[in-house]
């Protein structure tokens, strides 16, 4: 008979390392998730923290290493991750997306009906053809351990369950009859993190599991995950999100040796003198205490390399005692080789306590820290003094997807479009873009500024017909075109580290290719900026100092978005969509 495990399952890496090409991506990466605990993956875009899940996941294999669903028993654990990839078929309905993912949970009351007839079969000498012979303690061990899976996946109340999992993500209104594959990008995300959770796994595994939902869908998923017994990783860019739902952070940019690790920072080792950062609180501590250590990192790593060129210098210098011209007073063969004897020990003495504390020290030495991709800001769309309004809309609307708006923007001013999901956000930066028609109301933009607008769903253009073989840099020509790409270099942004220009296409992580889809909106900067989502899949870091540019530009931006954090230090202009009556 099979059971599910008990909530000591734990998930546990060891020495986990990945290579795309020539590219090292996870390099001896161990740490342990344990029953109970959530455990958030951060780190720069390509720093396989999606690679790392996918491993967890089954789904790729490790160069090296191990990522194990360990059990008290023989019994193996069934892990759940959710990714770009959904569990379901674009030809499926969505009732039959969710048969299939309470199907663990309905077998678990199958079983339980099985077990308590062979029990009673087996208290009454009755002979059962499923069990047949069992004997009655056996029996009874079995009966226990289907009532505790049963009870363990809350199975009786699984009707319940669905439909408060479907209204707390905002898809309940969805017919069931509906194919998934007619759903919206963001409709069948939130469909896919219901099943997700509906499936009720020994480990679960969530990519990005926020990109999607807004205050209140996020809010119940956090009340979700803080009642999992189960071991829960995830990665995430959502910092509000982080706050909230983990209990530990695993770190995966490069951090010091152990001699440089402090409470509450771990550092788990790597064979490479560099490792990932295990922290034991929230983000927003976590930011400080990062900080703080990459100073130490840099002042040890500075005062390191100035003892070594010391030592270096002393074991080439320190060959003789005393003035080299130094002779002894007399001048008798037998004095002469006393000195001489004495000055070699005393040189040879000297040498090898110099060179062996300079072996010692290059031995355990700390790596350097490796550059930080810094993002260089938004150049000026132009030197503007204009007065007047960049946007004007009245009572603008698109039928079923955007209530009426109003709303003046003047040149240069800054305003957060947020809403729940449904509200019209993208739909009014598509109008504002001209690719969406107004089937109501009025929308002028005075002046007629040059609009660009990063889309929550990258497309690069593809002149060549080459898609995702094309290198980085090709990409980012094809893009801006040969002449601007050399007067605004790619590497001038900050976004994309060096080494990853000449990587293909298809190598980068769905964060890097939001990054360079950023860079190659910002080589000419347009007059009115439109930011869809645009913290979504970037770095923590990248994030921050998006945010920091956005403000400084002196352009006129419009972002939609449904990041707290972002919303909470805004200090522009509001606008709150709701979806209210449909024109």
């Amino acid at each position: 008979m099979h059971t599910s495990p008990t909530a000591a399952t734990h998930l546990k890496f060891e020495g986990v390392s990945q290579t795309f090409g020539a590219r090292r991506v996870l390099t001896d990466i161990s740490f342990t998730v344990a029953a109970g605990s959530r455990v958030g993956l951060i780190g720069e875009n390509g720093s396989g923290k999606s690679t790392l899940l996918r491993i967890a996941g089954g789904i790729d294999q490790p160069a090296g290493g191990s990522a194990v669903a360990v059990t008290p028993g023989a019994t193996a654990a069934r892990v759940a991750l959710l990714h770009q990839e959904q569990p379901f078929a674009p030809s499926h309905t969505i009732e039959q997306a969710l048969r299939a993912a309470t199907a663990p949970v309905r077998a678990a009351l199958d079983e339980l009906d099985r077990a308590g007839a062979a029990l009673a079969g087996a208290s009454n000498g009755l002979p059962s053809t499923e069990h047949s012979g069992l004997h009655p303690a056996s029996a009874e061990r079995d009966y226990s351990a289907a009532l505790d899976n049963a009870e363990r996946l809350d199975a009786w109340q699984l009707d319940a369950t669905v439909e408060q999992m479907l209204a707390g993500l905002g898809i309940a209104e969805l017919p069931r009859d509906r194919l998934t594959g007619e759903l919206s990008g963001g409709q069948r995300a939130r469909l896919g993190l219901a099943w997700v959770l509906l499936n009720v796994p020994d480990v679960l595994l969530l990519d990005e599991p926020t990109n999607h939902l807004d205050d209140s869908a996020t809010e119940y998923l956090v009340r979700v995950l803080q009642r999992q017994r189960s071991p829960v990783l995830f990665a995430s860019h959502d910092r509000a999100f982080l706050d909230e739902a983990a209990t530990a952070l695993v770190d995966l940019d490069p951090a010091p040796q152990p001699e440089m690790r402090t409470a509450p920072l771990v550092q788990d080792g790597t064979g490479s003198g560099i490792g990932i950062t295990r922290f034991g609180g929230n983000f927003s501590e976590y930011l400080a205490a990062r900080a703080a250590a990459r100073v130490r990192w840099e002042e040890q790593f500075a005062a390191e390399q100035s003892e070594l060129r010391r030592l270096r210098a002393a074991v080439g210098t320190s060959h003789t005692v005393g003035h080299e011209e130094w002779k002894p007073r007399t001048e008798t063969r037998m004095a002469q080789k006393f000195y001489a004897d004495r000055n070699a020990k005393v040189v040879s003495r000297r040498v090898n306590d110099a060179r062996s504390r300079l072996e010692a020290l290059a031995a355990r030495q700390i790596s350097e820290p490796p550059a930080e991709l810094t993002f260089a800001g938004i150049r000026g769309a132009r030197d503007t003094n204009d007065d007047g309004p960049a946007i004007v809309a009245t009572g603008a609307a698109v039928a079923g997807r955007l209530a009426p708006v109003t709303v003046c923007v003047e040149t240069g001013k800054k305003l957060l479009v947020t809403g729940p999901n449904g509200a019209g956000k993208s739909t009014l930066l598509g109008a504002l873009t001209g690719s969406i028609a107004l089937t109501a109301g009025e929308l002028r933009l005075p002046g007629a500024p040059r609009v660009g607008l990063l889309r929550q769903h990258t497309e690069f253009a593809d002149p060549s017909g080459r898609g995702t073989a094309r290198t980085v840099s090709e990409t980012y020509v094809d893009g801006v075109r040969p002449e601007l790409a050399e007067a605004v270099p790619l590497s001038q942004f900050g976004l994309i580290a060096a080494r990853d220009e000449s990587q293909p296409l298809g190598a980068l992580s769905v964060g890097q290719r939001r990054r360079l889809a950023l860079a190659i909106l910002l080589a000419e900067p347009p007059e009115l900026l439109l930011l869809d989502e645009p913290t979504n899949h970037l770095s923590l870091a990248l994030a921050d100092a998006l945010e920091r540019a956005v403000m400084e530009f002196t352009g006129t931006v419009v972002v939609a978005s449904h990041d707290r954090w972002l919303r909470r230090r805004w200090a522009g202009e509001e606008l709150r969509l709701e979806p209210g009556k449909r024109s």
